[in-house]
């Protein structure tokens, strides 16, 4: 069973809401890439990719290794497993309760087709 740290998945999810750092994420999936290629990338500061690249490192999501002048990226440690399984509890949730409002609505259909069509007065 999966443990919850609220903390981390603050820390996740924050770093996860901006679509700058979701694009990060993607890139660094198919190659590890430098602030300044990032920020060139995203049209950008180096001052906001660093602080954008501090959200991830925070959250885990992402490293970085200074080598003379130059701060490399890559993707982090973590695999995402404790959100996944967060957001799995509330998905299997959510669709539990669809599938009874589906049973709902079936069942008024139900009662409407055999009540059969309302004569106006």
């Amino acid at each position: 069973m999966v443990q919850y740290h609220p903390a981390r998945l603050d820390l996740s999810f924050a770093a996860l809401s901006d679509a700058t750092r979701r694009g990060v994420l993607e890139q660094l999936g198919r190659a590890d890439a430098s602030i300044t290629d990032l920020a060139q990338k995203f049209h950008m500061t180096l001052t906001g990719m660093k602080k954008h690249v501090g959200v991830l490192e925070q959250a885990g999501l992402v490293t970085t290794r200074k080598v003379g002048r130059v701060r490399t990226c890559k993707l982090g440690l973590r695999r995402l497993e404790e959100e996944t399984a967060w957001i799995e509890r509330y998905r299997q949730l959510w669709a539990a309760r669809f599938d009874e409002l589906d049973k709902v609505v079936e069942e008024l259909k139900r009662k409407e087709e055999a009540d059969g069509p309302k004569e106006s007065e």
